[in-house]
């Protein structure tokens, strides 16, 4: 793992390299987007067999209540107990997102105000084949069923059976995800966005993929909304003399076993807690079901930068922005203040960042490769749509009529004016508002 000095220029190769080339794959999900758009299911059923290796007919891609029956008798009591905890940590966390609409009456008879209203349909990513990711189930579900989503439409990839992971199967009903489809990767997206013959398009996308996922999310905004462009995960640890090496450790290779581009960074001012924390990870790495990935991942992404002060140490981490944020410190919240970027922080030395991916509550579902500067995780907000209210008197509209009419001539937008003006002389000639023109 590389040791870098805060002043180095490796430090700024180190932050501009976080992103995924979504072009690489542009012209090759291009074509996978446009023949979804255009085929259908056909074509939904094809592209998944050539990319999962599962053949699929258009009545199979729905999962049913029976299958989902069935992967409550593959799931230990152990595992449901732990899973209807986390639902509720999350749904309780969210409900205190929720805002209500208002209206703001003025003694003039001007009405203004703002409707807050769920989307109807939205469709949620949640990765698949080989392995099971039923938190990423509950995280982007439950905000969608505190939000008031009537739909909440789930897609991922089947193993190469056609079968869908039990654990994930479950967490969707616990969840309450309306429908289910076997389908992943771009071609999932693009469904999603445009339609089928059986999968009716949404309001809305959401959750992380592949590379794959993130560049088709990226084509089909417009048609559809998106919730953000999901990098490789990434965690910055800034930590003090008080940290626990062992304990720093662990949480960098709790991020670097995801993937090898996912990025593991320590920023600390006390070189002894660099070098003990590099031995850490060497003895630890050896443990690891996925020490391949992660060896990978520490060693081509990873990093440990050196300051000469906490205070720099946590600027360094504002220059991140980082997608998860840990604060290894003697006192956390005397620095919390300082923190002026990140998707989620982590307090204190037995707040680590698994924490949050599982139960405690908050999203995990965030920002990364810098965008936490003005991205927020996953939320309620993520599902709702606000539309605006305007309702004014005719007292109202004679006192700011020549305002309007000045800044709409001003723009040469002479029906603009003209529209206002009818009633600015409907007024002055004491006709009623409502009355036709003679």
């Amino acid at each position: 793992m590389r040791i870098i000095k805060s002043g180095d220029k490796a430090l700024s190769d180190l932050l501009q390299g976080r992103t995924a080339d979504l072009d690489k794959v542009e012209n090759e999900v291009k074509d996978i987007v446009g023949a979804i758009r255009d085929g259908g299911d056909k074509q939904l059923c094809a592209i998944t067999a050539r990319f999962d290796g599962t053949a699929l007919t258009p009545s199979d891609l729905a999962v049913s209540e029976a299958e989902i029956k069935a992967a409550y008798q593959k799931v230990s009591e152990r595992f449901l107990a732990a899973l209807r905890l986390a639902a509720q940590n999350i749904q309780r966390y969210h409900s205190r997102q929720l805002h209500n609409s208002w209206i703001d009456p003025q003694p003039d008879g001007t009405v203004l105000g703002q409707l807050i209203t769920p989307l109807s349909r939205v469709g949620i990513y949640v990765p698949g084949g080989k392995a099971a990711y039923p938190s990423s189930v509950l995280m982007n579900a439950i905000p969608a069923a505190v939000a008031g989503v009537q739909q909440i439409v789930m897609v991922t990839p089947p193993d190469r059976s056609g079968a869908v992971n039990p654990y994930t199967l479950v967490a969707a009903a616990e969840a309450g995800v309306t429908e289910i489809y076997r389908v992943g990767g771009a071609q999932a997206v693009a469904a999603l966005a445009y339609g089928t013959e059986t999968v009716n398009r949404v309001d809305k996308i959401v959750g992380p993929g592949n590379i794959y996922v993130t560049a088709a999310k990226r084509q089909v905004f417009g048609v559809v909304d998106i919730d953000m462009l999901a990098g490789p995960s990434e965690i910055l640890i800034v930590a003090d003399a008080s940290a626990r090496p062992e304990f720093v450790a662990a949480d960098m290779l709790s991020q670097a076993e995801h993937d090898e581009l996912a990025s593991s960074i320590l920023v600390t001012p006390v070189a002894g807690l660099a070098e003990k924390v590099q031995q850490q990870i060497t003895a630890q790495l050896a443990k690891l079901n996925r020490r391949e990935v992660a060896e990978k991942s520490i060693n081509e992404r990873g990093a440990i930068i050196i300051t000469a002060t906490l205070e720099e140490a946590v600027q360094v981490a504002n220059s991140f922005a980082p997608e998860h944020l840990e604060l290894l410190v003697a006192d956390p919240y005397r620095w919390l203040g300082s923190v002026a970027g990140a998707g989620a922080v982590f307090l204190g030395h037995f707040s680590p960042e698994p924490v949050g991916d599982y139960l405690a509550g908050p999203n995990h579902v965030l920002p990364t490769g810098g965008t936490a500067r003005f991205f927020s995780p996953l939320n309620v907000d993520t599902f709702m749509k606000k539309t605006s209210l305007i309702g004014y008197s005719p007292l109202a509209l004679a006192r700011d009529g020549e305002d309007i009419l000045t800044l709409a001539n001003t723009e040469g937008l002479d029906a603009h004016a003209a529209s206002v003006q009818y009633r600015l002389t409907a007024l002055a000639g004491g006709k009623d508002e409502g009355s036709a023109a003679e």
